[in-house]
């Protein structure tokens, strides 16, 4: 397909002018139907042949989701039909073909036949069943990978509340990134500015791989600010200026990081190939926003409303969150400190 590539480079052009002037036929499902049974051959078998023939039929009555010539070749002890589609490639129309196919003309065609079964393949069945399985999976990815970083959150920090945001703000930079991607892509804005046509969708595996990709970078330098704030937790800072402290301190290695990310991420919007253009503009959009307003706005807010409802008292060194102690009272006797000679003992 060269519909989602810029007509500026040579050979997309010239191509697609070429489809303009003598257009080819639809693109092809493969069907596969072959014996179950030991001993026996579906390629002799009269009853298959008979079965393969009404597909004829049933293509134009299929109300132009199937189309003609069908044509099959026995390829060894199989029979292979070639049932051209409504459309070429990854469509909605191609689609529906494909499910008419596999799901009413071939049972209605084969489904009587005891010892035989079939498959269907080709450009479209490839896709669908590729996207299919990865959207059924998403889920299932997304679930672990957030469970064991909560996990090991609360391992490392021995708090609840810091691993909820963590994630929280993690998926918000994320889910800002998918809606991004859904504006210029599938809506089909700034095509002329980045050189793409777009054709109403993302790429099925795109998600998926930025959601892997992102989590792991933006939980990086987020482990790395939070250990900051930490730090000077365990020196006695107060919650506020433990916050302040740390997010100063891990500013400059956020922001360089992010720089680096962001360039790298950019250079393929440049390509031609729309699957790099989405990645590159996801990519990099999540990488400002996550370093820009989650890191440098959110993430302090969190932090500083987290520490608001506790005691206003200094840290506990080594407490690994905002766990502080309570202040002295007015007045309260001191007790004398082992090794200091210049304290004094209460009065008995």
């Amino acid at each position: 397909m060269t519909d989602s590539l810029s007509r500026d480079v040579p050979a997309v052009d010239a191509a697609a002018r070429m489809q303009q002037a003598f257009p080819g036929t639809p693109a092809p499902a493969w069907v596969v139907i072959w014996s179950t049974g030991a001993g026996t051959d579906a390629v002799d078998d009269p009853a298959v042949r008979k079965a393969v023939d009404s597909l004829h039929g049933r293509a134009a009555a299929s109300r132009g989701a199937l189309h003609e010539p069908i044509t099959s070749a026995a390829v060894d002890r199989a029979l292979l039909v070639r049932v051209p589609l409504a459309s070429f490639g990854y469509d909605d129309t191609a689609n529906r073909a494909l499910t008419t196919l596999r799901k009413h003309t071939l049972p209605a065609a084969l489904g009587h036949l005891d010892g035989v079964d079939y498959a269907v393949a080709g450009k479209t069945a490839i896709t669908h069943d590729f996207t299919r399985q990865v959207t059924d999976r998403t889920p299932v990815v997304f679930g672990f990978v957030l469970a064991l970083a909560f996990v090991l959150l609360t391992v490392s920090f021995r708090s609840l509340a810091i691993p909820v945001i963590s994630i929280a703000l993690n998926l918000l930079s994320i889910g800002a990134a998918y809606g991004v991607l859904t504006w210029v892509f599938q809506d089909g804005h700034l095509g002329s500015v980045l050189g793409f046509t777009a054709y109403g969708g993302v790429i099925g595996w795109l998600p998926l791989f930025m959601f892997v990709i992102l989590f792991g970078l933006s939980m990086d330098y987020h482990l790395f600010v939070l250990s900051r704030i930490r730090e000077r937790e365990r020196e006695c800072a107060e919650a506020r200026e433990a916050i302040v402290g740390g997010i100063a301190a891990g500013a400059g290695v956020v922001t360089s990081a992010a720089v680096i990310m962001t360039a790298a991420f950019s250079v393929f919007v440049v390509l031609s190939a729309i699957e790099y253009k989405m990645m590159g503009v996801g990519l990099a959009v999540a990488i400002l926003i996550d370093a820009t307003v989650v890191r440098g706005v959110l993430l302090p807010a969190a932090m500083a409303l987290l520490g608001r409802g506790r005691s206003r008292g200094r840290p506990v060194a080594g407490s690994g969150g905002m766990v502080t102690a309570p202040p002295p009272e007015p007045n309260a006797p001191v007790s004398p400190r082992s090794g200091d000679p210049g304290a004094v003992s209460p009065a008995r």
